[in-house]
């Protein structure tokens, strides 16, 4: 009996045969305009963190030199080229390094930051078109929510895992297996070495370098494409990666949800459902970020006035973003710094402001409290509700189900064109930014994706 007919009814092999048998023309425009504007915002995310400013990208890049390798894909920013594999595993670490891509809010995964660096390394390296790039982001995507969800996004947290790290495994192997042309049978072996490799520990969340935050993302995108390159060169591998005492599923989880692997496959694309940031930290602070600047904005109050910042957060998610020493999940720290400037960036991240006067008063009055009765919206909803109360006793309260840049509160193309460009200000020209916009525009016009690998490879100097 051969391998295929071993899986012929399995969840992996019909997911397999998804990625495989899939074609640019299965996609429905709007599907496709979503992925080219995650795209973009992607772009800027990775651009951002290339920057020289930043002490990782000098590590990762000294790092890559060591290895050596054959010139294959070039690391965004940066200009270097080096092997496929080391590229994915830089671009996915600066791809993550803001905490500025999309996210998408169900399964808790920085999707994003994994298959765009996946997808960029595997087409540069083979020159394939605009369209195989953009159909691989949009079944990349699909499979990596879809193992999250099916893992649980709220069971891998119970037990210490990252889902978009672990997840992220299977969405890079699913973009790469796409790009590559797998067939449904290679493609099950691909997944079943991506889910040998799936990895990513919470543990960063004591790394105060964050450093190790984003590396996980690289990680992802590295094991997934190592993952295709053996499946395609035959290598073998678990035939049912998800099933089975020591599957995905019994390793990572203690609620599997098997049949959320499937569901609606092939007609509800996740990509739709990415939420785009418009703060640089934890996707879980943006509804109360947008109901505190709410607040402010419509009570006309300046930070001084402010004596008390209270968020009411679901329980399950709550202890991800109360008081952690990483400044990006800190948000008695992230909500002080919006209170004072109207807004969050990377720098506020990197650098040591709490011993600021007006962000440490602030900090010591901003409450956390974990909400029971809003858990049950968790992980669908971050359901934020925030009350200020001012030095001369008034008090304002606001909820907020979705933040801006979710599906049910969205963005359009425009805002995230005028979001790449504040966010590349500080790294590219502004005549750059605007030829990488008009690029991602009209990618899927183009044979091969050189064109705009060659205007993201510098940046300012």
């Amino acid at each position: 009996m051969t391998s295929s007919s071993l899986v012929a009814d399995t969840k992996v092999a019909r997911l397999s045969e998804y990625v495989s048998n899939t074609s640019f023309e299965d996609i429905p425009d709007n599907v496709v305009k979503q992925a080219e504007m995650m795209l973009l915002d992607t772009l800027g995310a990775m651009l951002r963190a290339s920057s020289r400013r930043y002490p990782a990208g000098d590590m990762l890049m000294n790092f890559v030199k060591q290895m050596g390798g054959e010139e294959q894909a070039t690391i965004v920013g940066r200009g270097q080229r080096t092997n496929l594999v080391n590229a994915a595993l830089v671009n996915g670490t600066f791809g993550y390094y803001c905490d500025v891509e999309s996210h998408h809010a169900e399964a808790v995964a920085h999707v994003a930051a994994v298959i765009v660096p996946t997808a960029l390394a595997v087409a540069e390296a083979n020159r394939l078109s605009g369209r195989e790039l953009i159909k691989s982001l949009i079944l990349g995507y699909d499979v990596e929510t879809r193992v999250s969800n099916a893992l649980d996004p709220n069971a891998l947290y119970a037990r210490g895992f990252h889902p978009s790290a672990v997840a992220g495994c299977f969405g890079a192997a699913a973009t790469a297996g796409s790009l590559l042309g797998l067939d449904s049978e290679s493609q099950v072996r691909a997944f079943g070495l991506a889910g040998c490799q799936a990895s990513g520990l919470l543990a960063w969340v004591t790394d105060f370098t964050e450093n190790s935050r984003p590396f996980q993302m690289g990680v992802a995108a590295r094991n997934g494409i190592t993952s295709v390159l053996l499946a395609q060169a035959g290598f073998g591998a678990p035939p049912d990666i998800f099933e089975g005492k020591n599957g995905v599923f019994g390793a990572f989880t203690d609620a599997p949800k098997p049949e959320r692997l499937l569901e609606g496959l092939g007609k509800r694309y996740t990509i739709m459902e990415a939420a785009f940031k418009l703060y640089s930290c934890c996707a879980f602070i943006h509804p109360g970020a947008d109901a505190l600047l709410s607040i402010i904005k419509k009570n006309k109050l300046a930070h001084e006035e402010i004596e008390e910042i209270e968020l009411r957060f679901p329980k399950p998610g709550a202890g991800i973003i109360d008081n952690n020493q990483l400044k990006s999940h800190n948000a008695q720290y992230i909500l002080p710094i919006l209170a004072v400037q109207g807004e969050v960036n990377i720098e506020d991240i990197l650098q040591e402001r709490r011993n600021e006067r007006e962000i440490a008063r602030l900090s010591a009055r901003t409450k956390l409290i974990y909400d029971e009765e809003l858990a049950p919206l968790f992980p669908a909803k971050y359901t934020s509700i925030v009350t200020v109360k001012t030095k001369n006793g008034r008090s304002f309260t606001e909820r907020v189900d979705h933040a801006k840049g979710t599906p049910e509160n969205p963005v359009n193309y425009e805002e995230i064109e005028d979001k790449f460009r504040r966010l590349t200000a500080p790294v590219i020209d502004r005549s750059q930014a605007e030829k990488i916009i008009r690029e991602v525009r009209e990618i899927t016009s183009r044979p091969d994706i050189s064109g705009l690998v060659g205007l993201i490879s510098t940046q300012r100097s």
